[in-house]
């Protein structure tokens, strides 16, 4: 039985237009981006207005889906305020295939350059920007059997999209996002995604499936550092040496420091000093497969984790891989709060602009109420935007929130 269809977006309904103003001057450098082919000046929709027009979806609940987008763009006052136009389905699908994400790139790190770097872990011990690396599947359609015969006009399937992420521990929000197929290998390997990415003067913390000795060097060699945990069957015989532990470490959960040489083979060694800091947490018994999910191993509870900061106290690299998590906290955000479980497009390039857009709205979140985004947060402004808040309700939930810290 087909469902109840929604009726029509009224004007009164989207509220909060006014807080959209401070983006056009960013967004006006993007106005003519994709007229290039345009020499009869025909074009409606330009990428600017595209823009504006996603992130109204992401702060306004009622609108929930591309069709509720194009109704939206009908309203005088979104037109009005925004400087958008009224676009047809037609146009909105269509921008995916003249528009260029990247560029959002420029905004992206505009805006980043003004959220405050509050350095949370490893203060005075760790000169390198903490950057969380991990990736995540959003799926596209409900029937995978189904989507696996639909391909888009890259002829890749339709079925999931991996969003590989980096993530500013130090700041709290995430700092870019690359969409490749869901499939993890070949050039959508979330290794061979990040070794394109490569930038010195970083920490790389990541999770098991980044292990490769080959990215670990040319993460050493570009002068960054990485703290990586390495699987729990790694050999860890060939010790050079075994340090004393410190209260302070003990204290941390680490049960073990050691300098060891990894590779059995000179071509797959790790070819400078790493270091592997062992630390205890809660054994794992092996479950089994639960329905729909994967099999998860088991565990004997000691984390190991690899890596080249050979001077940094046990339980700062202790402290530095369990924010780690803060990147998984993130995805549920963008996922789950921020609405990117729909995907106003199948197209790679319309992913890539909604991803940027996500990005943009948790920085505009942090720059207005100087503190990590959270659900709750998320939703009193969201209340504030659509009128069901006052702005002394806002703020009287924002003086409760602590500071902005990057802990967990």
């Amino acid at each position: 039985m087909a469902g109840k269809k929604r009726a029509p977006i009224e004007e009164p309904e989207i509220t909060g237009l006014k807080y959209f103003r401070e983006l056009l001057p960013l967004f006006e450098r993007l106005h003519e981006v994709g007229c290039q082919r345009d020499k009869a000046g025909n074009r409606k929709l330009h990428l600017d207005e595209y823009c504006m027009l996603v992130l109204l979806f992401l702060f306004n609940p009622i609108v929930t889906s591309l069709r509720a987008l194009q109704q939206a763009s009908e309203l005088p006052k979104v037109q009005r305020t925004l400087g958008c136009p009224r676009a047809s389905l037609g146009s909105l699908s269509e921008a995916t295939q003249v528009f260029e994400p990247a560029l959002l790139e420029t905004i992206v790190s505009e805006l980043l350059g003004r959220v405050p770097k509050v350095r949370d872990v490893g203060r005075g011990q760790l000169t390198h920007a903490l950057t969380a690396v991990d990736g995540s599947v959003v799926k596209t359609l409900s029937k995978i059997a189904q989507a696996a015969y639909l391909k888009n006009r890259f002829g890749e399937s339709l079925s999931a999209w991996r969003l590989h992420t980096h993530f500013s521990i130090d700041q709290n929000v995430p700092t870019r996002i690359e969409v490749t197929p869901g499939r993890n290998s070949g050039k959508s390997d979330e290794k061979n995604v990040l070794r394109s990415r490569l930038e010195p003067d970083h920490c790389y913390v990541t999770d098991r499936w980044f292990a490769e000795y080959k990215l670990l060097n040319e993460i050493h060699a570009i002068g960054s550092s990485y703290v990586c945990r390495v699987r729990d069957n790694t050999p860890l015989e060939d010790i050079v040496e075994q340090r004393a532990l410190s209260e302070e470490a003990r204290a941390c959960g680490v049960v073990g420091d050691l300098v060891v040489r990894l590779g059995s083979k000179p071509s797959q060694r790790i070819d400078h000093p790493i270091r592997i800091v062992l630390v205890q947490t809660t054994p794992r018994v092996d479950r089994g497969r639960r329905r729909g999910g994967k099999s998860v191993p088991a565990s004997d509870g000691i984390l190991r984790i690899a890596t080249d900061l050979v001077d940094v106290p046990a339980e700062i690299i202790a402290d530095i891989y369990r924010h780690r998590w803060l990147i998984e906290m993130f995805f549920r955000f963008f996922k789950h709060i921020l609405g990117c479980r729909h995907l106003l497009s199948q197209d790679p390039v319309g992913i890539q602009i909604q991803a940027y857009c996500a990005i943009i709205a948790c920085l505009l979140i942090s720059l207005y109420t100087g503190r990590r985004p959270t659900l709750r947060t998320y939703e009193m402004i969201c209340y504030y935007l659509m009128g069901w808040a006052t702005v002394e309700d806002l703020q009287t939930h924002l003086a409760k929130l602590k500071p902005h810290t990057a802990s967990l």
